[in-house]
């Protein structure tokens, strides 16, 4: 099998692609725009596999679309190239739109004139599977329960606005012209290779420098978090065994409040980068953001007891292996520093 795979630069994209090079024999083409989020060193320890390629494109380009699915003849596709930072979407909701929505829109109708046109039996494999998000459907009080496949949208911030969009598309697609699609709804990731402003990476760091540890509000809100390589594992899961125009919702199993993570990271760092003075004393409590969700969790029982996937990490083994990690490859994590400050210099015509 080759799987075309969107946005295979990000976090989550190249995870999945790490899964599959390192743990199946599908071949897979990575096709990614590489914004400041997408970084092919996270790819480096498959990059020199012959089942691997990369093409550097645009999914809101349709001739370079129409020519990667010439040259490459994907057997199905994975599409998780998206604009994903809810804060910046807050600042600049238009690249949000043009890649989530209008991307997605160029990707479906370049998927649907490709599945057209293959023989009968390569047309009844093909799959076109979107990764969303939990986000979509909007918030949850404490006394709400969980979000299931049947949840309602109701989108708060321009970003899950963009993906509630996109997954409309998507099902739009498939009861229009029959494009055989799923889709995976999934909680907030974390792990390795994550990009540097998300909230664990950024209070590690931050800490490691001495810095502030902003915490929005009162850290009260609730997140379910999903170690990045249990949620791979759930996607070659659904992209080989899920049943067309089926909905998954992919979840870890733990709710955590930002707080409780903040201060379970500075714990950690206490034990594995000691220091004089308590990281805890770094937490800072800074003015809440337009619109934020109170609480998201999933309820994963679908994808459980139709695929038999279910999380091998806890919260407190994956958050060991994620701190761990970021403490091996702080390298890693200053090149994206400085070449996303090289970038935001040249936008502005800053001399660095």
């Amino acid at each position: 099998m080759k799987l075309l795979i969107t946005g295979g630069a990000g976090f989550i994209g190249s995870a999945v692609i790490r899964h599959i090079i390192a743990n199946t024999q599908a071949s897979v083409v990575n096709i990614d725009k590489l914004t400041y989020a997408g970084n092919l060193e996270s790819l480096a320890d498959v990059a020199g596999s012959p089942r691997y390629a990369f093409e550097q494109v645009d999914i809101c380009d349709r001739a370079e679309l129409e020519r990667v699915f010439s040259e490459h003849q994907p057997d199905s596709v994975m599409h998780l190239a998206a604009e994903s930072h809810v804060d910046r979407s807050i600042d600049n909701p238009s690249a949000f739109i043009e890649t989530n929505i209008v991307g997605t829109y160029t990707l479906l109708e370049t998927a649907r004139a490709y599945w057209k046109g293959l023989a009968a039996r390569p047309r009844e494999r093909f799959r076109f599977h979107h990764i969303s998000t939990d986000e979509v459907y909007g918030d949850l009080g404490d006394d709400d329960g969980l979000f299931s496949e049947r949840s309602p949208y109701a989108p708060s911030s321009p970003y899950s606005a963009s993906k509630a969009s996109s997954d409309h598309l998507v099902r739009a697609w498939q009861r229009t012209y029959g494009l055989p699609t799923l889709i995976t709804n999934c909680s907030n990731n974390y792990g390795p290779y994550h990009y540097p402003e998300k909230l664990i990476p950024l209070m590690i760091l931050n800490a490691l420098s001495g810095k502030p540890l902003p915490v929005y509000g009162k850290g009260e809100q609730i997140r379910d978090w999903l170690y990045v390589e249990d949620h791979a594992r759930a996607l070659y899961k659904v992209i080989t065994e899920g049943q067309v125009d089926a909905t998954y919702n992919i979840g870890g199993h733990n709710e955590k409040t930002n707080l409780e993570v903040v201060q379970t990271l500075c714990e950690l760092l206490q034990e594995l980068a000691p220091s004089s003075i308590s990281y805890s004393r770094l937490i800072t409590f800074v003015a809440d953001r337009p619109g934020h969700d109170q609480r998201y969790a999933i309820d994963a029982s679908k994808i459980a007891r139709e695929l038999g996937w279910s999380p091998k990490e806890s919260f407190e083994t994956g958050i060991r292996k994620t701190v761990a990690w970021y403490l091996n490859n702080l390298g890693w994590c200053q090149r994206i520093q400085q070449r996303t400050s090289g970038q935001l210099h040249q936008r502005l015509g800053i001399s660095a």
